[in-house]
Parts: structure tokens; C-alpha cells; sequence
């Protein structure tokens, strides 16, 4: 079996020396995504806004790979400040149809560019 490297401008580039996803036979590990837009470089304020972005970024890569959230397997929620896990919970929510992936949230002293919040994920195609 050999890895596929999944790339898309739909989510922002990778910040360091990483891919943005990696297909190993019909399991694909995506990489955290931070919440920047693609188009703007730009990150949202909130942390429910970065949320959104973050899942947003998750969706493209996936969609690319010819997965979707749907065969989301596992997630991993880091936030630098836990006081925010209700209102990611709730934007988190609205990206899953009722069959939750299993998951993993911690709070972290820093990420990248400065975000509150990045996810990553295992899926299947």
C-alpha cells in the first residue's frame, strides 16, 4: 500500500512542513487545521467563528480526498482556552448528523498564528 498526499487551495496551505492530508489505503489522517480562510488569510475573532473555520478548512481537505464529515472516524478540538468548549461544542455540532465521531478536546497554551482553536481528524473514503 502506498500514501496519497491530498492538497487543496480550498483550505489554507500548510504553516510548516506538513501536508494537508494523507490518504493510506482508504484512511485519510488530516492535519489540524487552524481557522484561517483560505481566500483571506484572514482568521475570525470568535472562538465559535474559528470553530466554524477550522471544520470548514476539515470539509474541503476531505471533500478533496473523497471523504466527507460524515466518515469522520475521529477528531482532535485543542483550544487555548477551555472556557471555550461550549460554544466550539455547539458550532461543532451543526458540522455532524447525530452520529458523532469519537473525539479528544484539550486547551493548550499556544497554536499557530496565534488561533484559538484547531481540529484535526481521522476519516475513512
Amino acid at each position: 500500500m502506498s500514501k496519497q498526499i491530498i492538497s487543496t487551495k480550498n483550505a489554507p496551505g500548510a504553516v510548516g512542513p506538513y501536508s494537508q492530508a494523507v490518504r493510506y489505503g482508504d484512511m485519510l489522517f488530516v492535519s489540524g487545521q487552524i481557522p484561517l480562510n483560505p481566500e483571506t488569510k484572514i482568521m475570525p475573532e470568535s472562538p465559535a467563528e474559528q470553530a466554524r473555520q477550522c471544520l470548514n478548512n476539515l470539509k474541503a481537505i476531505l471533500e478533496e480526498a473523497g471523504s466527507g464529515l460524515d466518515k469522520v472516524i475521529r477528531a482532535g478540538v485543542f483550544l487555548t482556552n477551555l472556557d471555550d468548549f461550549t460554544a466550539v461544542n455547539e458550532v461543532y455540532a451543526t458540522f455532524f448528523d447525530g452520529d458523532y465521531p469519537a473525539r479528544a478536546c484539550v486547551e493548550v497554551s499556544r497554536l499557530p498564528l496565534g488561533a484559538n482553536v484547531e481540529i484535526e481528524c481521522v476519516a475513512h473514503i
